[in-house]
């Protein structure tokens, strides 16, 4: 099971963890709301939240197309939760894709997005003793007004498209608070001046006193008490001595918020992001982002990790690779893989899952899309990890301008502190990126390096636009710093070989030899090149039927770790 705290940045003791075993049934006509499945006290079937009903995990394993889908169970609160003066919400981690809750019989609200934490306050839906939660979920796993990033449109997985994720694939829980309490938290560091800037936003609170204090290792660093005038209040804590969050040494700072009886536990990283004729700094310190394609599939849970130390896990493996980051590819990551991002000095980009979607020029299937992205970066704002954001992947030629500089405009506002690619690979639209990058999977070293090299010389290059039937179209520039992905190169142990399905980029290497060479050679062009200052190979693991990762889909080591670490981790030109 699940079952540790959701939400490691905004830490409540008051809570009660509903995930494990829950009546299930499918509703693939849709009618159960016609039907009034939601005045049913069981169904038929038992599924392992949260764990979608696709996975191993779930006890379904169901690979078929689902469009619709029924969630019952029953709860009891704790006694203490129950007095007058209290709130009770209910949270679900993500639920694909519209969601309606219902508690005791009564519809408490809906919810469209399939990636982003949302909550209800159920307070004056609940009775003495038992009560029962229902939840019903809809998922049209082929529109192209729902994204649905990697999840496969055809009934097999075929290439880079994987088994599809249809309902609740994060926790579910229930947390108390008092009337008055802290709504949200956003947290800006200034490293330089070794401050935070606190934005706190309240419910019930006015005129009341916020009290904060923040401390490094025990020791106190800063305190304030703030009278809430309104809804919110800002201030900013000097600290007494300044620890940095860097990759090497991620120091984090506690800090504890107590508004009357409501308190929560929190964490921020000292750190600064600027970015520098093409090159990232952090802290004023020139940084070479060697990435890692992370797409967050597992083989039993699907979207869903099996246990927290699989989510731990992954970092370690790509940082015992010498890599010290991920794009987080095609999918928003649970909170408390971030968590882990932050413990251990990991940068990551965060992105969305906009495969799926219709991109043209005024496709409405965007309504669906900006307000989920604008509240991934609302959530995930405050963790020291995140280096840059990205709302789209490998979009084509025709793909709304307008909505993409919507998007960079909306993010930029709220957090103008981190970077930006509005559409990462191909078509670009000027003014919505902060990096220019590209996706290239050449796989012949000689011609990789060639098409770079004049950038060393700050020259035009040319490079992928995008691809028209399948045919790449070039353009130039000499302000390409981000080789957001490349390599991607196929390799099945002997062993594991004969499946004529496995995919990957280009020829594969006749021999593990014929990879690190390959591997090091397409690396080395970048790291030597001083126009690059960042890369993304593809990927960390496989993934069913895509073979191009440096561990198995279940995360055994296909290559000798040290040897990729030491070509990865090598100096490169800029960090000179």
């Amino acid at each position: 099971m699940r079952n540790e705290y959701p939400k490691p940045q905004m830490q409540r003791d008051n809570w009660l963890c509903l995930n494990g075993e829950w009546d299930f049934r499918y509703d693939n006509s849709r009618t159960g709301i016609e039907r009034e499945f939601f005045k049913e006290n069981s169904f038929e079937l038992k599924i392992n939240v949260p764990f979608c009903p696709q996975s191993k995990l779930s006890g379904l394993e169901n690979k078929d197309f689902i469009y619709g889908v029924w969630y019952t169970r029953a709860f009891t609160l704790p006694c203490d939760w129950q007095v007058e003066g209290k709130r009770t919400f209910l949270h679900i981690g993500a639920c694909d894709y519209y969601t309606i809750v219902y508690i005791n019989q009564k519809k408490v609200g809906f919810h469209r997005g399939g990636m982003v934490s949302f909550s209800f306050d159920i307070t004056p839906f609940l009775c003495e003793g038992e009560n029962r939660v229902t939840i019903f979920a809809a998922d049209d796993e082929r529109s192209e007004e729902t994204p649905s990033g990697k999840q496969a449109m055809d009934y097999f997985p075929v290439g880079s498209m994987y088994t599809r994720t249809s309902g609740i694939w994060q926790t579910v829980w229930l947390e108390n608070t008092p009337s008055s309490y802290i709504k949200s938290l956003k947290m800006t560091p200034n490293a330089a001046e070794g401050s935070l800037f606190v934005e706190v936003k309240t419910e019930n609170a006015e005129d009341m006193t916020l009290k904060v204090k923040a401390s490094f290792k025990g020791e106190e660093m800063a305190k304030t008490e703030k009278v809430i005038p309104w809804d919110h209040t800002s201030f900013t804590l000097e600290l007494k001595e300044k620890h940095l969050w860097d990759t090497d040494d991620p120091n984090l700072y506690d800090i504890e918020f107590s508004l009357g009886d409501d308190k929560i536990k929190s964490y921020f990283g000292l750190r600064d992001i600027a970015l520098k004729n093409g090159v990232t700094y952090l802290n004023g310190k020139p940084i070479f982002q060697r990435l890692i394609l992370d797409q967050g599939f597992y083989p039993e849970g699907v979207y869903t990790a099996p246990t927290e130390e699989a989510l731990y896990r992954d970092i370690l493996l790509a940082k015992e690779n010498g890599f010290n980051g991920a794009r987080l590819h095609m999918k928003v990551f649970e909170e408390r893989f971030l968590y882990h991002c932050d413990r251990i000095g990991y940068l990551v980009w965060c992105e969305y899952p906009g495969w799926g979607l219709a991109t043209g020029d005024g496709a409405i299937s965007y309504r669906n899309m900006a307000s989920e992205w604008f509240n991934a970066v609302l959530r995930d704002y405050n963790h020291p990890a995140i280096i840059g954001w990205c709302p789209l992947n490998e979009t084509g030629h025709n793909v709304d301008t307008e909505f993409v500089r919507h998007l960079y405009e909306i993010t930029k506002a709220y957090d103008p502190t981190r970077l930006f690619i509005g559409v990462s690979g191909f078509h670009h639209v000027e003014g919505t990126y902060d990096m220019l990058d590209c996706h290239d999977y050449n796989q012949d070293p000689t011609s990789f390096e060639q098409r770079y090299a004049s950038l060393n010389e700050g020259k035009e290059c040319e490079y992928i636009h995008e691809y028209l039937y399948k045919q790449p179209v070039f353009e130039k520039s000499n302000k390409l710093c981000f080789m957001s992905e490349y390599g991607g190169t196929a390799w099945v142990a002997e062993k594991d070989k004969g499946d004529s399905k496995d995919w990957g980029y280009g020829n594969a290497p006749k021999s593990v030899e014929e990879f690190y060479e390959r591997y090091r050679l397409l690396t080395d062009s970048l790291l030597d090149n001083k126009g690059i200052s960042a890369f993304c190979y593809t990927q960390l693991y496989d993934i069913e039927l895509e073979v191009n990762g440096i561990y198995t889909y279940d995360r055994k080591p296909k290559f000798d770790s040290e040897i990729i670490r030491k070509i990865t981790a090598r100096k490169a030109a800029v960090e000179d």
